[in-house]
């Protein structure tokens, strides 16, 4: 009983298959990235807490002990489910939300243990940098969604954590959510364009595969009507009762002599 033939993937999905792969592994390897990363800001989290809160808190003393179990106790829950995610299940999509939500978290942890610094709110804009590495614009809409949150709540509960003074103007948080959002139209564009030259490189290399394996498939019917050909004119040959031959011509070596030689001598 013969089986069906599988049929060949046509270049389109061939492509999609390709980018698919490229897109996966890009991934993969991002996750890859946040993992060291991640354990780098807890031990970062922790010296900013001895060294820099009591003072960015209180002035020039200061209770150390609450900061640093926050930076401890609070970087610990913010890692350990990220860390196992990439860990266990790189490049899904779970993945990449929960290492975006726990690198704002960071941010945020960053921003309140010195006391709400101006300096420190760079650390969102750089977290989103790298969020986009992922070229997933949909995790800068969980990004965004993240700070937003932690500046309402935090600007309400304890606005000197967010913005390094009690009372702060009512706009400021409008301030930093607008500049947030700047950052994301330039990084919704990035990865929009990563993602198309990404597509555009695995559709060239599809278009090449389809090529070659045409070329192959010629070569290889080619082939195969030379061999057919060949044995053709063997057969004729060596049908006859002629004794066809053939020499070398520098040294007159024989290269062939028809089997029919033994039978007419």
């Amino acid at each position: 009983m013969n089986q069906p033939s599988r049929s060949l993937p046509t270049s389109g999905e061939r492509a999609n298959q390709i980018y698919e792969g490229w897109l996966l592994k890009h991934r993969q390897t991002t996750d890859r990235y946040f993992l060291p990363l991640l354990v780098i800001q807890w031990m970062s989290a922790i010296g900013l807490a001895i060294f820099v809160s009591p003072h960015a808190w209180a002035g020039t003393v200061g209770c150390v002990y609450p900061h640093v179990q926050a930076a401890v106790v609070l970087g610990l829950a913010i890692n350990v489910l990220p860390v196992a995610l990439i860990l266990l299940r790189p490049g899904v999509a779970i993945t990449r939300h929960v290492v975006t939500i726990a690198q704002l978290l960071w941010s945020a942890l960053f921003v309140h243990l010195t006391g709400g610094r101006i300096e420190a709110h760079f650390h969102i804009f750089a977290s989103m940098a790298f969020i986009a590495l992922y070229r997933d614009w949909r995790l800068l809409l969980t990004a965004t969604l993240v700070t937003v949150i932690d500046h309402l709540i935090r600007g309400l509960l304890l606005p000197e954590s967010v913005y390094g003074i009690p009372n702060p103007a009512w706009w400021r948080f409008l301030e930093h959510v607008a500049w947030v959002v700047f950052e994301d139209i330039v990084l919704v564009v990035s990865c929009v364009e990563g993602l198309r030259a990404m597509r555009t490189m695995a559709e060239s290399k599809a278009s090449l595969e389809s090529i070659n394996s045409t070329i192959e498939q010629e070569v290889g019917h080619k082939t195969a009507e030379l061999r057919a050909s060949t044995q053709r004119y063997r057969m004729i040959l060596e049908s006859t009762n002629a004794v066809p031959w053939e020499l070398e011509g520098s040294n007159r070596r024989v290269l062939y002599i028809s089997p029919q030689v033994t039978r007419i001598a």
